[in-house]
């Protein structure tokens, strides 16, 4: 329809294939065996911040992101519809030490942005898709400056996933949100079909960035541009539906691209359907090292399809919080099975948190966390936590969480050494 280190370990030489360049690196084969090693969620809460009612700086409208830097504060990326986005800041205890952003079009003003990231020396760095730049914020919230970028103010970006270089002076973009492909320039210009889904390291020492591909992950094969129906949506001089006859969207179900970044500045990602889980060292876009778990793909059935389509209709006929709707729908085919992965992520001291898919293709389950070396630490059962949603220094790790009214939180607790 459409709409501990184990010994099973193999290695593929490449450097011995005689005659191969010098450069080539060896790629090895982590088998990490299937039997889950259970680990107990007894993490320590350091506060919490985000209430129904109080100051101005305790409500949150939509969080969009949440980040650490070295000194433990905490930046809340709270997007407030059609206000834009403000940034909050609470210093490691939780006290709120003040608020910056503001929508327009003058320098540090945001006009649409679509990406967020904090580097360790507490830089706020925003991908502005209105001024075609990143936008830089020292770490008291003043405006430093804009980085441009070879857009166009107003051009789509294919990513809101943005990752702090833990080197400092750059981000790293890709990621889960990463797949929309676009058909065409503008004007109706015909563009060259994307080839990978790549991880960009992007320099912002400059005036203008600086970026290098430092992995390429896998694109699934694309079919024509999804059909949508937007109704009452403009967008310059056109609608959205136009817009969208440019546009090749994933097929549902299809595997996501999911980056983590490791302390020395090296990626760790998932671009398959497979419990694959691939290593690129700082310096190189060359995959040394594959770390595996036994999970197979779960083929795409009738029955998975109906039952997906049904929880996603009482999803979109479910009434908003904050009041309005808008009519919105794609169809898209699907993908021929549900990955194994989830999401990831990554600590600052190097474990990896992988999350396996839960008792729907959509929802997450258990929580693997594995280093880059290949040990495993153990596994979190589905319901004795959640994948954080940034991690900082000190164990410290943020949870964006939401009451029964759906009203935001953000809540800080300290994770065990093992786990880090």
């Amino acid at each position: 329809m459409n709409t501990l280190r184990f010994a099973s370990v193999s290695s593929c030489l490449l450097m011995a294939v005689l005659g191969a360049p010098s450069t080539l690196l060896a790629q090895e084969t982590v088998e990490i065996p299937g039997r889950d090693q259970g680990i107990d969620a007894n993490f320590e809460e350091v506060y919490s911040v985000g209430v129904l009612e109080g100051e101005s700086w305790e409500m949150f409208g939509q969080v969009a992101k949440v980040a650490f830097d070295a000194a433990g504060n905490l930046f809340v990326f709270d997007e407030l519809g059609s206000r834009g986005v403000r940034v909050l800041v609470f210093d490691s205890a939780g006290g709120f030490l003040r608020e910056f952003g503001r929508s327009g079009q003058g320098p540090g003003e945001f006009d649409y942005p679509a990406g967020f990231a904090v580097l360790r020396d507490g830089t706020t760095v925003v991908r502005d898709l209105g001024h075609g730049a990143y936008q830089l914020f020292d770490a008291s919230g003043q405006y430093l400056r804009m980085v441009r970028t070879s857009d166009s103010p107003g051009g789509v970006a294919s990513s809101r996933a943005l990752h702090s270089d833990p080197r400092g002076g750059a981000v790293f973009a890709g990621g889960f949100g990463a797949s929309i492909g676009l058909r065409g320039g503008g004007g109706g210009a015909p563009a060259a079909p994307p080839t990978s889904r790549p991880v960009t390291w992007v320099g912002l020492e400059g005036e203008v960035v600086e970026t290098e591909t430092v992995a390429d992950g896998w694109l699934p094969p694309r079919g024509e541009p999804a059909k949508g129906m937007a109704e009452d949506i403009r967008i310059g001089g056109g609608s959205l539906a136009d817009a969208l006859e440019q546009v090749a969207f994933p097929a549902v179900f299809e595997p996501p691209l999911l980056v983590g970044v490791l302390p020395d500045g090296g990626i760790v990602y998932s671009d398959s359907s497979a419990y694959a889980l691939k290593i690129t060292p700082s310096g190189s876009r060359a995959v040394t090292r594959i770390v595996r778990r036994p999970f197979e793909p779960e083929p795409v059935t009738p029955a998975i399809e109906r039952d997906y389509e049904e929880r996603l209709a009482a999803r979109v006929s479910a009434p908003r919080a904050s009041g309005g709707s808008v009519r919105f729908a794609i169809e898209r085919p699907y993908y021929h099975e549900v990955p194994v992965l989830h999401r990831l992520s990554t600590t600052w001291e190097g474990r990896i948190w992988v999350q396996r898919r839960g008792e729907h293709p959509e929802s997450g389950g258990p929580i693997d966390v594995v280093t880059a070396d290949g040990e495993y630490v153990g596994t979190y059962s589905t319901d004795a936590t959640a994948l954080p949603h940034a991690f900082g220094p000190d164990g410290l790790a943020a949870f964006i969480e939401l009451d029964e009214f759906d009203v935001a939180s953000v809540v800080v607790r300290r994770l065990p050494s093992v786990v880090r």
